[in-house]
């Protein structure tokens, strides 16, 4: 229950000033440090002389070293850390550096704004930066498509998702949970070159966003009031090709009517991806707004939902001490 008290502390504060400037430029950031560790074991490790079996072998090894470093370094901490509010505050500070609801608010909404204001080569490079397709090819329906997936999907990975396993398991479970998913970010492509190697990465991440995935969808079916959220959600979330992914961006793209999902080109790769909510229009930039809209009011929801157990850790904790 004391996670509780930590993830509530940790979601208010990125909330309020995500991971200031100052502090990256000095000190970068621990998916930074995360990502390092990852993407040094990959160039010494995926090597081409290896064969695909080895390099399965080899892939694992490695997340199962980025994972236990980044857990024991979260143990290690909250051991050192004095039982004092200072203390609490320091791993308050460290779990708010694991969450991206701020951040991922921010990049959306530049998206948002040039779309806003018609400016399409500005927001294929603002889009850009949140998703790997393409976005050259990207016409200013694709801009608000791929923007509005990316807020179902990171709405799930980078903000419910370590929250549930900051909640069950404290600042360690926190820890592994990010380093799980910069793994599958960093590993999980299916290219010649990591599709072997990232492919336990890959089924991790699977593993560890199978439940939180589905929360996020269910969340945001709920916050939005429509019944067409959830009737799309449990009709098309098994037609994506991510066993995960589908869930929040079906039920986002129900919550608003629109369509998402579809064929799209990754480094001039094609992908024929079905479509959610087939038989609804495309979004466009007020949609995109919209979209924004309801994730505002799903984290404020998931922020009510940390502060009643908080309250709960605080009735707990008082009524033992009396």
């Amino acid at each position: 229950m004391a996670s509780s008290a930590l993830m509530f502390g940790a979601f208010l504060l990125e909330a309020a000033c995500g991971w200031p400037d100052r502090l990256y430029r000095r000190i970068r950031h621990p998916v930074v440090w995360i990502g390092a560790l990852i993407s040094g074991l990959e160039t010494a490790l995926n090597l081409d002389r290896f064969s695909s079996a080895a390099c399965r072998v080899l892939g694992m090894l490695t997340a199962l070293i980025v994972v236990s470093a980044s857990t024991l370094s979260a143990c290690l901490l909250v051991a050192l850390l004095p039982q004092t509010p200072v203390g609490f505050a320091v791993e308050v500070i460290i779990a708010s550096s694991l969450l991206a609801s701020r951040s991922l608010y921010c990049h959306v909404l530049d998206v948002v704004q040039h779309l806003e204001r018609g400016d399409l080569t500005a927001a294929r490079q603002a889009v850009g930066r949140i998703v790997g397709r393409d976005p050259a090819r990207l016409d200013s329906t694709g801009v608000a498509r791929a923007s509005l997936e990316s807020l179902a999907e990171n709405a799930s990975d980078g903000v419910v998702a370590p929250l549930f396993w900051g909640s069950l398991f404290g600042l360690p479970g926190l820890a592994a949970y990010k380093a799980i998913n910069t793994l599958d970010s960093m590993l999980g492509h299916r290219t010649a070159r990591l599709e072997a190697f990232g492919g336990f990465a890959a089924r991790l991440d699977d593993v560890a966003n199978l439940i939180p995935a589905r929360l996020t969808g269910g969340l945001i079916a709920l916050v939005s009031l429509r019944s067409a959220a959830v009737r799309v959600m449990l009709r098309d979330a098994r037609r994506h090709r991510s066993p995960n992914a589908g869930w929040p961006e079906s039920a986002l793209a129900g919550a608003l009517g629109i369509r998402l999902g579809g064929p799209r080109v990754y480094a001039e790769e094609p992908a024929d991806e079905p479509w959610l909510n087939a038989a609804a229009p495309d979004p466009g930039p007020e949609d995109a707004r919209r979209g924004l809209h309801l994730y505002i009011r799903t984290m404020a929801f998931v922020g009510l939902v940390l502060f009643v157990l908080f309250l709960l850790f605080i009735l707990t904790v008082g009524g033992g001490a009396s």
